[in-house]
C-alpha cells in the first residue's frame, strides 16, 4: 500500500494523538496529509510495510519512501504546514536525544494527563477522505 500524500499513524485511542490529528485536518490547507491509526488494518500493514516493529506507539510520518518517529516525525509534520505553524520545525536544531526524550516523557504520561477513548477514531463522514 503507497499513497502519493504523506500518512501519519498515530495511537487512535489517544486524546492527545486524536487532538493533534484534528489540530491538523483544520490547519492543513494543501489537505496533504493522509492519517491512519496504528491499531487499524491498515496500520499495521504500513508497518509491517515499511519494517516497524509491533511495539511502535510513537506517531510516525510516512513521507517519500521514508519514515520519521517521534520528535522527527513532529517537526517534519509541522514544517509542512503553513505559517506561523511551520516555525516550529526551527526546533530541529534540539538534539535528537533531547527532543526524543521529550517526546518519550509526553507519550508515557499521554494517557493520564489527557485521557484515553475505550475504541479508535472513527472519522466524521467529511474526514473520511483523509483516512485511510
Amino acid at each position: 500500500m503507497q499513497s502519493k500524500q504523506p500518512v501519519i499513524l498515530f495511537d487512535g485511542v489517544c486524546n492527545l494523538c486524536n487532538g493533534t490529528v484534528d489540530f491538523l485536518l483544520k490547519r492543513d490547507r494543501k489537505k496533504q496529509f493522509r492519517f491512519a491509526s496504528l491499531q487499524s488494518e491498515t496500520g499495521e500493514l504500513l508497518k509491517h510495510q515499511y519494517g516497524i516493529p509491533e511495539d511502535t506507539d510513537s506517531v510516525i510520518l510516512l513521507k517519500s519512501e521514508t519514515v520519521f518517529f517521534k520528535s522527527g516525525a513532529v517537526f517534519e509534520i509541522a514544517g509542512m504546514l503553513p505559517y506561523p505553524w511551520k516555525i516550529a520545525a526551527f526546533l530541529k536544531i534540539i538534539p535528537k536525544e533531547i527532543s526524543d526524550y521529550l517526546y518519550d516523557w509526553i507519550a508515557k504520561n499521554r494517557y493520564r494527563w489527557f485521557g484515553k477513548r475505550e475504541t479508535c477514531r472513527i472519522p466524521a463522514a467529511e474526514e473520511k477522505e483523509f483516512f485511510i
